[in-house]
């Protein structure tokens, strides 16, 4: 029996950040549901889409960080206009920037403007350049993310210990969350999107970087954006074709069991049953040969 194949949606814009693929947290499986059954014009993935850092340290590489690759190129190959936008944890495409060099027909940048459907113009930068801690101390930003992946490994082993369903980063999101909050009041990053977006013009900011997906009037009339992550989160932005701005938060799925260990399972029944159909009518006839053996004993002893 075929499965019913799920509806594609159709948006105008989506924004998605903070995948860190080559990571273990990367919910990578999700994201390839999600691009698959979401369409749009204009893709921007706004930074950290690869970790470097990570990378660097460990090769991690599953199959489906791959798959997510594929998946974005596919949509570049249907005419989606793709916008990559560096961030602090894939830095080392910030050269390619410099060189002025394309990824086929994905756009490198390291900062972009975006009109909305109504006529808004956004700046779409990953957000790193407002967090003072990022810029200006690289070491406790390093020291700063180890913990984090040690906590949210912490976590998720201790979901599983308790037979959580779908284990997902939870204390880890929230001192992340609370540690972002602080860094981002202390940095003045509402202010210093307030003063770039008066001197050019702009009606908002869409970052991502803090891994919390908000949409937050600041003052003046300018909006801040976020699109949240896919390590804990996995959540993503979406403008509709009438100019207005969403979160969307995806609900990972289970993976199916490998239908190869199902067939297995299946061949293994199979075998068993013809063994016991083949095994019980030898028993039997075993069974009439000792009685009548038995009955032939007692009649010839005296």
């Amino acid at each position: 029996m075929s499965s019913k194949k799920p509806s594609v949606r159709r948006h105008r814009t989506l924004w998605i950040s903070d995948v860190h693929l080559g990571s273990e947290g990367c919910k990578a499986h999700a994201l390839v549901e999600f691009l698959r059954q979401n369409e749009c014009e204009n893709l921007y993935l706004v930074g950290d889409i690869f970790d470097g850092w990570k990378l660097r340290s460990r090769f991690y590489w599953p199959p489906d960080h791959s798959r997510v690759l594929h998946a974005v190129l596919a949509k570049a190959r249907r005419g989606t206009k793709v916008h990559y936008i560096a961030g602090n944890h894939d830095d080392f495409l910030r050269q390619f920037v410099r060189k002025q060099l394309r990824l086929g027909r994905i756009r490198l940048a390291n900062e972009a403007v975006h009109t909305t459907a109504d006529g808004r113009r956004l700046l779409v930068i990953h957000g790193d350049v407002f967090d003072e801690v990022v810029s200006g101390m690289p070491l406790l930003a390093h020291a700063s993310d180890l913990a984090y992946t040690l906590l949210m490994r912490a976590d998720v082993a201790w979901q599983r210990w308790n037979e959580v369903e779908q284990p997902m980063p939870k204390w880890s999101a929230l001192v992340k969350n609370q540690a972002k909050s602080l860094t981002q009041w202390l940095s003045g990053v509402d202010e210093k999107m307030l003063t770039r977006a008066r001197r050019e013009g702009l009606n908002g900011v869409v970052t991502g970087h803090t891994h919390h997906a908000e949409v937050r009037y600041i003052r003046n009339g300018v909006i801040s954006y976020n699109c949240g992550d896919w390590v804990e989160s996995c959540t993503a932005l979406a403008e509709d074709f009438q100019g207005e701005i969403r979160i969307l938060k995806w609900e990972p799925q289970p993976k199916a069991a490998p239908r190869r260990k199902a067939a297995v399972t299946t061949r293994k029944r199979a075998v068993r049953t013809a063994r016991r159909r083949v095994a019980e009518p030898i028993k039997r006839v075993v069974a009439r040969v000792r009685a009548r053996r038995g009955k032939t004993e007692a009649a010839a002893t005296p």
